[in-house]
C-alpha cells in the first residue's frame, strides 16, 4: 500500500511541476496570467483503447446491456440483430392499415419499374421482380429504418449491367452472364454485411454529398438516353452508355430504325406520368397518383396492343416473363474459376453504391420523422438480403429514394409496407405474369425515363456552387465523367475528387492573421474583421488544423511567409519591426512528431531574425507532447499562455489597452 501511495504522489508531484511550469510569477500590481494546464499521462494502453472505441464504437452499442440479467441481454442481442422483435411488440391493426395502404401503393409502382430495370441489368424481366420478392422480407426483419423500400433500382442496375457487359456479353452466353450477376450479387452483400459487422461504416461518408449529386444526375442521363432504344423502337442500338455514342446510334437509325407507332406509346404515356407526377407534387394528399400511373400505364398499353397486334408493325413487347417464385441459385455463384475475381471486383463496386444510396435515404426520411437509424445495423440489414438474394435468384437490392417517398407520403408505419408489397409481387409472380407478354417496350422505357427524372436535383447543384466552389467541381466532375464516359469512370471521378478535397485540407490547412477587436481583448481574423488592429511589434498566427507530418513543412513555411509579407509592410511603412510571433493554437487538436520538429525549426528560424516565438492556448494533446518532446523548454516555459490577450500582455504591456 505505502509503495502505491509513493508512486501516486510522484505522478502528483510530476504533474504539478509540468503544470506550474507554465505558469507565470508575477509582481504585485500585475494582471494575473493563467497558467496552460497539462493533463496527466495516461495509461497507453487505455489512450489507444479509447481511441480505438471512439473509432469504432462511438454509437457505444453495448450501453443497453450495462447492469442487465442474462436473460435481459439475450433479449436485448436478439432485438439489435433482429428489430422486428423490438417494434413488433407495440404493432398494431393501426399501425397495419398504414403499413398495408402503403405497401400496396408502392407495389403498383414497383412491379413496372422492377420489369424495366430488369432490362437495364440486361436480365429478363423476373429477376427484376424476384429481387422485390425476398430482400424485402429479409429487410422487414433485420433492417432499422420505417420507410426504406426495398427492390432494385436504376442506378444500381444500369452500374451492374454496364461492368457485367464488360465481362461477359449477355446475349451470346446468357448463362454465364446471370451466374456473374448472381456472383456479384453476393460479394455485394458480403461487402456490405462485412463493413457493418466490422463497423466500417465511415467508410461510406468519403463519398461527399457533392460527388453524389453529380453522380446521381449524370446515371440519371444516361438511363433515359439508354431507354430511347425501347421509346424509339431501335433495333440496332449502341451498347456503350456515353452521350456520344447513344445520340449517334439514334441518328443514325432516324431513317430506317425508328417505329411511329412506338414512338406513339411512348410519347403518350411518358406524358401521362409527367402529368401525374406534377399532380402528385402539387397536391400531397394525392401522392397516390403518381404512385399508381406506371401500372395504369401498363394495363393500358398491353391491352393497346393486345386488341391492335400493334407487334405485327414492329412495337417491341415483353412477349414472356418466367411464372413462378424465385428459384434457388446457390449453385449458379462462381465460388471458383476464371470469374470469381470478376464478381467480387464488380460486387464491391455495386454494393458500396448500392449502400451509400440506401444510407443516405435511411437517414433522410429517419430525420423527417425524428427517428435514428444505426447505419452499421443497416448494413449488416443490406449484405444479408443480398446474400440471400444471390442465391434466391435476385440481383443487388436496396433502398429505392422514388419508393421510399410513395411509402413515405401513403403513411407507412414500419417495415410491415415491405412485407405487403414482397407479397403482392409473389402473388404477380404465381398468377399474372403472363398478362405481361403485350406489354410494350416503350412503356417500359417511359416508366423508367418519368422515373430518373427526379435523380437530376438542379437546386443541389446550385446550392453546391452557392456554398463550396470546389464541391461543385466535384460533382461536375463525376456527372460529365457518367455521361461522356462510363458509369464505372463517373463514379472513380466522384471518389476520386472527393479524396483529393480530403487530402487538399489535410495538406494545405488554412492560416489567418489576428488583429485586436477594437474596445476588447478578442482577437480575429483580419479577412472577417476589417475594423481589428494590429499591436505593434507583434505578429498573431491563426493555425486551423492539426499539425500533422502532411502539413507541418507547409504551416512552417506559410507562417514564415506570413513573416515575410509582414515585414516588409512595415518597412515600406517605417513601423516598428517584429519583435514576437504569437502562434494561436486553439484549432490545433494534435501534434506529431513532424508537427514537433517543424516546431523546433520554426524557433530556429525566428531566433535568426531575432524574433521570439510565443504559444497561445495549446489544447491537451498539443500541450502534453510539447513537454514531453522538451519544446517547451526550448521555446521557454514563460512564452506558452493561455489566450492571445495574455501573450500580447505580456509580450507588449505597455502597448495594449485594456478595455
Amino acid at each position: 500500500m505505502a509503495s502505491v501511495h509513493s508512486n501516486e504522489d510522484l505522478e502528483a508531484k510530476d504533474m504539478d511541476s509540468r503544470s506550474l511550469s507554465s505558469s507565470r510569477n508575477h509582481s504585485q500590481g500585475a494582471p494575473y496570467i493563467h497558467k496552460v494546464g497539462v493533463p496527466p499521462k495516461q495509461n497507453f494502453f487505455k489512450e489507444f483503447s479509447n481511441t480505438l472505441k471512439e473509432t469504432f464504437f462511438s454509437d457505444d452499442p453495448l450501453r443497453p446491456f450495462k447492469h442487465q440479467p442474462k436473460s435481459r441481454k439475450f433479449i436485448l442481442g436478439v432485438q439489435a440483430i433482429f428489430p422486428v422483435f423490438e417494434w413488433g411488440r407495440d404493432y398494431n391493426l393501426l399501425k397495419f392499415r398504414g403499413d398495408l395502404i402503403a405497401g400496396l401503393t408502392i407495389a403498383s409502382l414497383c412491379i413496372p419499374q422492377d420489369i424495366g430495370y430488369a432490362k437495364l441489368a440486361n436480365l429478363a424481366p423476373q429477376y427484376g421482380l424476384y429481387s422485390s420478392f425476398v430482400p424485402p422480407l429479409i429487410y422487414a426483419i433485420m433492417g432499422s429504418s420505417r420507410d426504406i423500400a426495398i427492390g432494385p433500382v436504376a442506378v444500381v442496375s444500369l452500374l451492374l449491367g454496364t461492368l457485367l457487359q464488360d465481362e461477359i456479353d449477355h446475349v451470346k452466353n446468357p448463362d454465364d452472364y446471370r451466374r456473374l450477376a448472381f456472383t456479384a450479387t453476393f460479394f455485394a452483400g458480403i461487402t456490405q454485411a462485412t463493413l457493418g459487422i466490422l463497423r466500417l461504416g465511415f467508410l461510406i461518408d468519403f463519398l461527399s454529398h457533392a460527388a453524389i449529386v453529380g453522380f446521381m444526375g449524370g446515371a440519371a442521363i444516361t438511363i433515359a438516353l439508354q431507354q430511347l432504344k425501347g421509346f424509339l423502337g431501335i433495333n440496332n442500338f449502341t451498347k456503350k452508355s456515353d452521350i456520344v455514342s447513344v445520340m449517334q446510334s439514334v441518328f443514325r437509325s432516324a431513317h430506317h430504325g425508328w417505329n411511329w407507332q412506338t414512338i406513339i406509346i411512348g410519347v403518350s404515356f411518358l406524358s401521362f406520368l409527367l402529368l401525374a407526377k406534377y399532380i402528385g407534387k402539387k397536391k400531397k394528399n394525392l401522392f397516390w397518383v403518381p404512385a399508381i400511373a406506371p401500372l395504369i400505364s401498363v394495363i393500358l398499353s398491353t391491352f393497346f396492343v393486345y386488341i391492335t397486334h400493334a407487334e405485327k408493325d414492329g412495337v417491341a413487347i415483353v412477349r414472356y416473363i418466367e411464372k413462378g417464385i424465385n428459384p434457388p441459385s446457390v449453385d449458379e455463384i462462381f465460388f471458383t474459376g476464371h470469374y470469381l475475381a470478376k464478381g467480387f471486383k464488380i460486387g464491391v463496386v455495386a454494393g458500396m453504391v448500392a449502400l451509400t444510396e440506401a444510407i443516405a435515404i435511411g437517414r433522410t426520411f429517419a430525420s423527417m420523422k425524428d427517428y435514428q437509424i444505426d447505419g452499421n445495423k443497416e448494413m449488416v440489414a443490406l449484405g444479408t438480403m443480398n446474400i440471400v438474394g444471390s442465391m434466391t435468384s435476385c440481383y443487388v437490392a436496396t433502398g429505392s429514394f422514388s419508393r421510399s417517398a410513395v411509402n413515405y407520403f401513403a403513411g407507412c408505419q414500419t417495415a410491415v409496407s415491405n412485407i405487403v408489397m414482397s407479397i403482392v409481387v409473389f402473388l404477380t409472380l404465381q398468377f399474372i405474369t403472363p398478362l405481361f407478354k403485350y406489354t410494350p417496350n416503350a412503356i417500359l422505357a417511359a416508366i423508367i425515363i418519368s422515373a430518373v427524372i427526379n435523380l437530376i436535383d438542379f437546386q443541389a447543384a446550385i446550392l453546391i456552387w452557392k456554398i463550396d466552389k470546389f464541391d461543385f467541381v466535384a460533382c461536375l466532375g463525376a456527372f460529365f465523367g457518367v455521361i461522356f464516359v462510363s458509369v464505372e469512370i463517373g463514379l472513380l471521378i466522384a471518389v476520386s475528387i472527393s479524396f483529393a478535397k480530403i487530402l487538399l485540407q489535410v495538406t494545405r490547412p488554412r492560416t489567418a492573421i489576428l488583429g485586436k477587436i477594437p474596445g476588447t481583448n478578442v482577437y480575429r481574423n483580419f479577412q472577417q474583421y476589417p475594423e481589428a488592429t494590429k499591436v505593434p511589434g507583434v505578429m498573431i498566427v491563426r493555425v486551423d488544423s492539426a499539425i500533422y507530418f502532411s502539413n507541418s513543412n507547409y504551416i512552417k513555411e506559410r507562417i514564415l511567409r506570413w513573416l515575410v509579407d509582414e515585414e516588409e509592410q512595415l518597412k515600406e511603412a517605417y513601423l516598428p519591426s517584429i519583435q514576437f510571433l504569437i502562434v494561436e493554437m486553439s484549432p490545433v487538436t494534435d501534434i506529431d512528431t513532424s508537427g514537433i520538429h517543424a516546431l523546433e525549426e520554426l524557433h530556429r528560424s525566428l531566433q535568426k531574425r531575432d524574433i521570439q516565438l510565443v504559444l497561445a492556448n495549446p489544447g491537451p494533446l498539443v500541450i502534453d507532447k510539447i513537454h514531453a518532446s522538451h519544446v517547451s523548454t526550448l521555446i521557454g516555459e514563460d512564452r506558452i499562455f493561455l489566450t492571445v490577450a495574455e501573450a500580447v500582455s505580456s509580450c507588449s504591456p505597455k502597448l495594449v489597452e485594456e478595455p
